[in-house]
């Protein structure tokens, strides 16, 4: 009895402890150290996390095989470490310091080191299988995003596994389908979802968001599912009333002069939570928007009045996020459409079920509110101020109650960068790239806020690529330039260099404070006039075709440089994730805990991948760098009581 009594009263402390937080702190992942070690010519590399919830004077003790301390003082202006003498057979942990009294946190996991710079995780590869028509394909793995899925403190990796005849929505043809398995860092297999035939495969069907939602400490997925779609425990996702059997792929369908077969116009959608720890279904409800809001199974006729063709082109191109909507609890928004019709839903997730906020919808006019301004991607961060977030679609910004703040009319576009690119001016801006030949602007700079273009230029062509960067020290602010663009640019719209560098992802690796450049298998460095590489994932592959993105980049562990989660070149059952090895003597805690970072590594997957940006500018120096207003509520609660060890599940008002 007194055993019991005593747990209660610990949990009933802990409880009070998180349930007294300021009521606008944001609920964000309970993260531990992320230690990594790595064998390096000279020791062994290590690299660990500084926490959104540190205190800015913190230091760190690192202990080799647990008992002796490799550093002489507190480590104070890094987080990271080389151990001169470390071996292979090592081990390592490090531990927190404040004001001068070191903490045995249970979260001090000892790390051994990896024999080279990168992990290899090893997955479990589906079955290939033949289509309708005997065509035979196979598996590789595409698109990644993460999330604590156990509440351990530390992430795991929910892989997207699309089938080599994956196809555009411009495309004839059937697909293989989609599987969306979740592994542990060292490549367990915690379940996998089979999104069924009902399902299509390519880079505009299948958004996934990994969060948690619901501040329990684990995080949920959530994506739009169909009849025929399996959950990780095996179970069939079924609304009342539809057939599990259904098959809903068109053969022919003839409009607008095309043959399309393989695509799938008519049957019920859902959307579906699961459990990030089992996979398991925890609630499915129709997704919305529908194809047409006037039936379920709409004509190519009506689908044409409705989205703009009539073989699911633009009525299947989908977008996803993650904001706090509320700037406390993260909501999960589905989105469907962008080049005409253009529509949002907004779900909270209140005791494990999805409850639509709010819904946004263009309707099917030209020229009015959303209509036509969307991206192949989306970006999400607090661009009025005001503590909770919107959503930046392209051309145009959804505000958090779900209403229209402003469209520029430049319309579509492929690729947009939102980050604090001036730091001169207040506030936010967006980087945007578009599409429509007879826009004003092919390429410009706009305030995140009120959509005022601050700068730009006509291209008059389909200018398909673009990127923002702080790359060069000697100009403040972020450096941006484009595919059709004449060269690279400052902030201002000043032309600094006639030469482009790649044009894919900006990623933090080594020591100094700029970014460097991320493209298919290698990273490069701006010297002022070009780039050289430092960087090269020789056992490696990029996914998703001309795109040649990473899998994921994002900061998954060690401090606050971002690691690159690759294909295996050699085996495509294999995952490699690769990290930075290169001394810094700058601090500051993981990007993780900047929500606008955090968002951009959720919404990663969308569509046409974009990299994440940090809410603030960092070019100046990290001393005084906002500090995040954030609450970590983790699953479990542990409980010592003599020489037993009890875990109970985290009870939180």
């Amino acid at each position: 009895m007194k055993k019991i009594n005593t747990l209660l009263v610990i949990l009933a402390f802990y409880t009070l402890c998180i349930s007294s937080v300021h009521a606008e702190k944001r609920q964000m992942e309970y993260l531990n150290r992320g230690l990594v070690a790595v064998k390096v010519s000279n020791g062994v590399f290590l690299s660990w996390r500084m926490l959104g919830t540190d205190t800015k004077n913190i230091t760190f003790n690192i202990y080799r095989n647990n008992r002796i301390r490799i550093n002489q003082t507190p480590v104070a202006t890094s987080t990271n470490f080389l151990d001169s003498i470390g071996t292979l057979s090592d081990t390592y942990t490090v531990k927190p310091v404040l004001n001068g009294k070191e903490s045995n946190p249970e979260n001090a996991v000892a790390v051994t080191p990896w024999e080279q710079q990168f992990k290899t995780i090893q997955l479990n590869r589906p079955e290939g299988d033949v289509t309708p028509e005997g065509m035979k394909y196979a598996y590789v793995a595409n698109d990644c995003s993460v999330g604590d899925l156990d509440g351990d403190g530390e992430y795991e990796i929910v892989v997207k596994w699309n089938p080599t005849n994956a196809k555009d929505n411009s495309q004839s043809g059937y697909t293989g389908k989609v599987y969306l398995d979740a592994y542990k860092l060292n490549g367990k297999q915690l379940w996998r979802i089979d999104l069924g035939r009902n399902i299509r495969a390519g880079a505009h069907y299948t958004q996934f968001m990994v969060y948690d939602f619901d501040g329990d400490g684990i995080a949920e997925v959530v994506c739009k599912t169909a009849p025929g779609t399996k959950d990780g425990k095996g179970k069939q996702v079924i609304m009342e009333g539809d057939s599990i059997n259904a098959d809903y792929r068109s053969g022919i369908v003839k409009t607008n002069g095309k043959q399309i077969k393989g695509i799938i116009l008519r049957g019920p959608e859902y959307l579906t939570l699961f459990n990030g720890k089992t996979g398991g279904e925890l609630n499915t409800i129709a997704y919305n928007p529908p194809r047409e809001a006037s039936t379920t199974n709409p004509t190519p006729d009506q689908l044409n009045k409705g989205w703009g063709d009539g073989y699911g082109n633009r009525e299947d191109r989908y977008l996803a996020c993650v904001a706090y909507l509320d700037g406390v609890h993260p909501s999960v928004v589905m989105c469907r459409g962008y080049y005409t019709r253009t529509a949002l839903a907004a779900y909270d997730v209140k005791d494990k079920k999805l409850v639509q906020r709010w819904f946004y919808d263009s309707g099917i006019t030209p020229g009015v509110g959303a209509y036509g301004q969307g991206n192949h991607n989306l970006s999400v961060g607090d661009i009025d101020g005001d503590g909770k977030d919107e959503i930046v679609y392209g051309s145009c910004a959804i505000d958090d109650n779900g209403s229209l703040m402003y469209s520029t009319g430049l319309g579509h576009g492929d690729a947009m960068h939102l980050s604090d690119l001036d730091p001169d001016r207040p506030g936010l801006e967006v980087w945007e790239v578009h599409e429509n030949h007879d826009a004003e602007y092919g390429y410009e700079l706009h305030d995140a806020k009120t959509g005022e273009i601050l700068w730009g230029e006509p291209t008059e062509s389909d200018n398909g690529r673009g990127l923002a960067a702080d790359i060069d020290p000697r100009h403040r602010g972020f450096e941006m330039w484009s595919a059709s663009g004449r060269g690279t640019y400052s902030c201002k719209g000043v032309q600094i260099s006639t030469h482009k560098p790649s044009i894919n992802f900006r990623i933090y690796w080594d020591g100094d404070l700029q970014d460097e450049l991320l493209d298919r298998t290698g990273i490069d460095k701006w010297t002022g006039d070009g780039t050289e590489r430092i960087m090269t994932f020789t056992d490696a592959l990029s996914i998703n075709g001309t795109k040649s993105t990473p899998c994921l980049s994002a900061d998954l562990l060690g401090d606050w440089r971002e690691e690159v989660l690759l294909r295996c070149k050699n085996d495509s059952s294999k995952l490699l994730l690769y990290t930075t090895t290169i001394p810094t003597t700058h601090r500051l805690y993981t990007p993780m805990h900047d929500a606008t970072y955090r968002l951009g590594v959720a919404w990663q997957n969308v569509a046409y991948n974009q990299p994440p940006y940090l809410g603030f500018y960092i070019g100046d120096g990290v001393d005084n760098i906002p500090q995040p207003e954030i609450m970590t509520p983790r699953y479990q609660a542990v409980i010592l009581e003599g020489n037993e060890s009890k875990v109970g599940k985290q009870k939180k008002k």
